[in-house]
């Protein structure tokens, strides 16, 4: 009896492990079809097999085991913590569809996923076929650049499609010290589902940019988004001399107005230590985001320095449009 009881816990064992080296191999396809990058190894684990949570991303599930995630999805910062699925690449994911079910191809939602630094997400948007007549649902978007004119380059095209926020999933962590709600667009506050469109490669920078802050010796405990991505129909409304540009950035979701926040007062910090708040403080953020494009030519985009209002402090656009473009007070 006892020698049947061993075999039969052995064979429960062999067959458990078994389970996980087959699911572990499909996240490995998924993670390389994912990333596209040709890396040697490949390991992650969800929470639990078929596991989908769509509005919020810090249900309590089943442990699971704790094994590294695939650096190339972490960025180049090696702190992102979300990819974005346009629905074509989704669909084109098999895998999945196998892990997640069907709702994580035809349905927008967050896609959780567990590796050893904690939830790994990843988000499929709603198509860009969804805004009809510069809306989805009740929330406005208006009508991008190439809706209504020739652009000037691809990069000013229509963008794939249209991340889903609502007010269950905003905090949604995409990185390690930002959240989805951070880049949303600041207007129609009582609306919800809310639309973003975000680019990875902009969350990556500015990650890259705080943490080169410090590098420098510069106290950098948070880098505040005064504006990410803006609707186009918000945009519009502050076009003109002085104001905002037709062809924003902001529009394409690789864009952001930001500063850094040290105490309890949200408000450029004095970086540079002079004892006032100015653009000479601009000036240091400013400098790190130009380092970090010598050191990451990839992220190359624009940087520029505006002065403080009665409004707001001074704060550095940084963007990753793909040319280098620099003004104000540089």
């Amino acid at each position: 009896m006892t020698q049947q009881i061993l075999e039969t816990h052995q064979a429960a064992q062999e067959k458990s492990s078994s389970q996980r080296r087959r699911q572990q191999t499909r996240l490995t396809r998924l993670a390389l079809t994912v990333t596209g990058a040709s890396a040697c190894a490949v390991i992650m684990a969800f929470t639990r097999p078929g596991y989908a949570e769509a509005r919020v991303a810090t249900t309590k599930t089943a442990a699971a085991p704790r094994i590294p995630l695939l650096d190339s999805l972490k960025g180049r910062s090696r702190k992102l913590r979300a990819r974005f699925l346009s629905p074509t690449r989704a669909a084109g994911i098999p895998l999945l569809r196998e892990l997640f079910g069907d709702s994580a191809v035809s349905r927008a939602g967050v896609y959780a996923a567990n590796d050893i630094a904690g939830l790994f997400h990843f988000i499929t948007m709603r198509p860009f076929a969804d805004k009809v007549q510069g809306r989805i649902g009740s929330y406005r978007i208006g009508f991008f650049p190439s809706e209504q004119r020739t652009v000037r380059s691809a990069s000013s095209g229509n963008p794939d499609g249209f991340l889903e926020v609502t007010a269950r999933n905003q905090d949604t962590p995409i990185s390690e010290h930002f959240r989805l709600r951070d880049f949303l667009t600041h207007d129609q506050a009582t609306v919800w589902p809310k639309y973003l469109v975000l680019r990875e490669p902009l969350v990556d920078k500015l990650e890259l940019v705080l943490s080169e802050l410090r590098r420098m010796g510069v106290p950098a405990n948070r880098l505040r988004v005064m504006s990410g991505f803006r609707t186009p129909q918000y945009n519009q409304q502050g076009v003109g001399a002085g104001g905002r540009v037709k062809d924003s950035r902001h529009q394409y979701g690789d864009a952001a107005d930001v500063y850094v926040v040290n105490g309890d007062r949200d408000w450029m910090s004095d970086l540079n230590r002079d004892g006032r708040v100015d653009t000479r403080d601009a000036k240091v953020l400013a400098q790190a985001a130009e380092n970090v494009e010598r050191e990451h030519p990839d992220l190359t985009g624009g940087v520029g320095i505006y002065k403080a209002t009665s409004a707001h402090g001074p704060f550095v656009h940084i963007d990753v449009r793909g040319t280098r473009a620099r003004w104000g007070a540089l």
